[in-house]
């Protein structure tokens, strides 16, 4: 029977904000309430008690670094938003459009770890407003960027949903966690990654148009939509963490017992559910370091291939106005090639 209700609530979650507009509206408060319908069902019909001080006080306390740097950094951002946007111009034509593209891309990437990958698809979109390309190379750079910032954010636990969440499922365990873990296990794979998304950038080159014939960011933000995206991540921090548990007897029993190289290409879905999502899911103390590899890379990966992916995904596609056919176009086939190399960097198979 709880698999049954878990099962539901999982299918819930993949379908109901595609299909239903309230949902993909309040995606925060829905996710929120499916993990507490999660966790009260594990609670009286799995093998413990889940609703316990210490998931509460988890729930309540983990997401807090996240959403702090979150607000700091989105108030510094829009206080430095007009110097910003001044200088772009200026440092294309110092480093070239080639050097230029590939510094932004590996920059944004490993930025993203320290000042949040929100922060960095913020500043995306300014850099993408103000350099006056075509649509096409634009929507490709986006496209790279997103890539890069959804794995540098992946390092460290204030860079995004995923890398707190990580964090917070799998203290407890055989494993060592502490803020640099995730850097310590995947870093190796994820900044060389960088590196290659930056060459695949210089590789290409926009030409130049009026301001009206190519990507632009819609307006500028206000403090209290600052605050109100603080508020909001908070919740999904918090959801997130409840849901991990409320899924972790199906986990264990199901996914968990897997091989690293299949959880790895399972997590290929993370294209259409956000990567925290599955992680909160999926992710246990009890895990190999190759199941933790394996998930992880997987789900950064995937993340970047579809708008839902990816938080940075979400913002840059919704400012810049790309549609869902446009990111799709590049990010599925650079996914694709980047989870076939990586399976073959992880696996040798």
């Amino acid at each position: 029977m709880l698999t049954g209700i878990l099962g539901s609530i999982f299918g819930f979650i993949i379908f109901l904000p595609f299909t239903t507009k309230k949902v993909e509206e309040n995606l925060e408060l829905f996710l929120f309430a499916m993990a507490v319908i999660a966790v009260t069902s594990s609670h009286f019909l799995g093998p413990e008690a889940v609703w316990t001080p210490a998931l509460i006080e988890s729930s309540l306390i983990e997401p807090i670094k996240l959403t702090l740097a979150t607000f700091l950094f989105g108030i510094v951002f829009r206080l430095g938003r007009d110097p910003l946007k001044k200088k772009i111009v200026a440092w294309e034509i110092a480093l070239g459009p080639r050097f230029f593209a590939a510094v932004i891309i590996f920059s944004l990437g490993l930025l993203s770890s320290v000042i949040t990958a929100i922060i960095a698809a913020l500043i995306l979109c300014e850099i993408i407003s103000a350099l006056n390309l075509d649509k096409k190379y634009e929507t490709v750079f986006t496209v790279l960027a997103c890539f890069s910032i959804g794995m540098g954010a992946a390092l460290t636990p204030i860079g995004e949903p995923l890398s707190t969440i990580a964090i917070a499922k799998l203290r407890g365990g055989p494993h060592t966690v502490d803020s640099l873990f995730l850097l310590k296990l995947v870093g190796t794979y994820i900044i060389p990654g960088m590196l290659l998304l930056s060459a695949m950038g210089a590789l290409l080159r926009g030409v130049e148009v009026s301001a009206g014939e190519s990507l632009t960011e819609d307006y500028p933000e206000s403090v209290k939509t600052v605050v109100f995206r603080t508020w909001k991540v908070y919740i999904f921090v918090m959801a997130l963490i409840l849901l991990g548990r409320g899924f972790k007897p199906v986990m264990d029993a199901y996914i968990a017992p897997r091989p690293a190289g299949l959880l790895y290409w399972i997590n290929m879905s993370s294209a259409i559910l956000d990567n925290a999502t599955l992680a909160a899911a999926e992710l246990g103390p009890q895990m190999s370091a190759a199941q933790l590899e394996g998930i992880l890379m997987g789900v950064v990966i995937s993340g970047g291939m579809l708008i839902p992916g990816n938080i940075p995904n979400i913002i840059a596609a919704s400012k810049l106005r790309i549609s869902s056919r446009a990111w799709a176009v590049i990010g599925v086939p650079v996914g694709l090639v980047l989870m076939g190399v990586y399976y073959l960097i992880l696996f040798g198979v």
